[in-house]
């Protein structure tokens, strides 16, 4: 064993880690694979996949899965060292999409051990979110994509109220030079989210019902660039070009800042947002201070929930991201398992692999609390998770990884991206400065 790995079995021991579930006599002889995850909703709701499999499956595929838990404090660090050194102490792991690639010389590809055809359970963009250079890396098994969350009363009242509708296009015409109807948010542009924006906002309309129209994440946080990003891509802008030239400095890119720039500049978003991130974005929506939000899809189970929310928690609508040019997008990534390649027992673990890759699989994971990319299993779980359905409807029509979003730079690159565009929204650069910097650290990033 090595070093390293001994340590961390020592912290598992110290921090109470137990082994999931007991070995019957009859189970004796099934050769054991070792799932290494962490603790939570994410974790316990696999424990009832691994259940379930032990108890059937798992039988006829002479294995049994067992669950070793570590925290999720220095979780990816710790595992990336231990998989570096070769560490044999476990068959499977966590894997993301932002940092598949740092993973990605230590993990083994998954197509030669899956007897099904993924693309018939998961969605392709949320298989791609785990795959890299044409291999598949890891098992979709929660998804993350992001939602345009509204108001239901309000916006129901300036599509019928003829003062509201009139004061929209008065507003529309002096800050975006248009003359704009309101529209449903299901059919918004950059433009539509912009005036309803300034619309709500109480300082340009002393009418309206909440301080501000929207609440931007504008801590830097590479999780937030994840959300801004769509404002480029939907408009035809990526980091990089299909050949790998970056791209970043570009009108698409420009137009993104913009966007971001009137809503600050013009006071549209709470003054705290520049330490905002997703847990503040929903106080300040729970608590009525804005009319919409772009958000994570986590968002909703807690924004429509009475005890959460009591406030809002029957008028939240969902609508896709507002469209740019080329219509509605939104990033995915995904949470997934994927494989040591110094497993000792890659036979055995392909096994369960292969039966994660099921909807079986899948539908038990789902109705114990996770979120797992498979169509079929979203809209069957619509009674238990409303939003399941939509989440499916997104993905299979605006879900997009950057180009690079997968490779061993993407956190640096996010973290660049994260840095330079903190400092055009808290005013201490320009667009142009920060597009021209991040530019040539992303090069230095990727080249180096």
């Amino acid at each position: 064993m090595k070093k390293s790995m001994g340590l961390f079995v020592a912290l598992l021991l110290v921090t109470g880690v137990l082994w999931a579930g007991g070995q019957s006599e009859a189970e004796a002889g099934r050769e054991k694979v070792t799932f290494l995850f962490w603790p939570g909703p994410e974790s316990e709701a696999m424990q009832k996949v691994l259940d379930a499999y032990n108890a059937d499956q798992g039988i006829k595929d002479n294995v049994e899965v067992e669950m070793l838990l570590f925290s999720r404090q220095g979780f990816y660090d710790k595992l990336l060292a231990d998989m570096a050194a070769g560490s044999t102490e476990f068959d499977l792991n966590l894997v993301t999409t932002y940092s598949l690639g740092r993973y990605a010389p230590y993990l083994e590809p998954l197509d030669s051990y899956v007897t099904s055809d993924p693309g018939k359970t998961f969605i392709p963009a949320t298989l791609n979110s785990l795959a890299l250079d044409g291999k598949q890396y890891g098992v979709p098994t929660d998804v993350s994509l992001h939602f345009t969350i509204y108001r239901k009363d309000l916006m129901h009242r300036l599509l019928t109220d003829a003062s509201w509708k009139s004061s929209y296009t008065a507003i529309a015409q002096k800050y975006l030079g248009k003359k704009l109807s309101p529209k449903d948010p299901a059919q918004w542009d950059w433009d539509d989210y912009l005036a309803t924006t300034l619309f709500f906002t109480k300082s340009i309309n002393p009418e309206s019902p909440t301080t501000f129209g929207t609440v931007l994440q504008l801590k830097n946080l590479i999780f937030n660039i994840m959300i801004w990003q769509s404002t480029m891509v939907s408009n035809g802008g990526n980091w990089m070009d299909e050949a790998g030239n970056i791209t970043i400095n570009s009108p698409e890119a420009k137009r993104g800042l913009e966007i971001y720039q009137m809503i600050i500049d013009n006071k549209a978003t709470p003054p705290g947002s520049l330490n905002y991130e997703f847990a503040e974005s929903n106080e300040a929506f729970k608590a009525g201070q804005v009319a919409s939000m772009l958000q994570w899809n986590a968002a909703y189970s807690t924004l429509t929930n009475p005890d959460d929310s009591p406030s809002v928690y029957d008028k939240i609508g969902v609508a896709p991201l507002p469209a740019g040019s080329l219509g509605h997008r939104t990033h995915v990534h995904s949470l997934g398992i994927g494989m040591n390649a110094a497993s000792i027992h890659k036979a055995a673990a392909g096994k369960f692999v292969d039966y994660l890759f099921s909807d079986k699989a899948m539908e038990i994971y789902g109705r114990a609390g996770g979120s797992p990319p498979a169509s079929m299993v979203l809209s069957s779980l619509a009674d238990i998770r409303p939003e399941f359905p939509t989440v499916a409807e997104y993905l299979e029509r605006y879900a997009y990884v950057v180009n690079g979003g997968t490779a061993d730079y993407a956190v640096p690159v996010y973290e660049v991206m994260a840095e330079e565009f903190s400092a055009v929204w808290s005013g201490d650069q320009s667009i142009d400065t920060a597009l021209a910097h991040t530019e040539q650290r992303m090069k230095e990033s990727i080249h180096k």
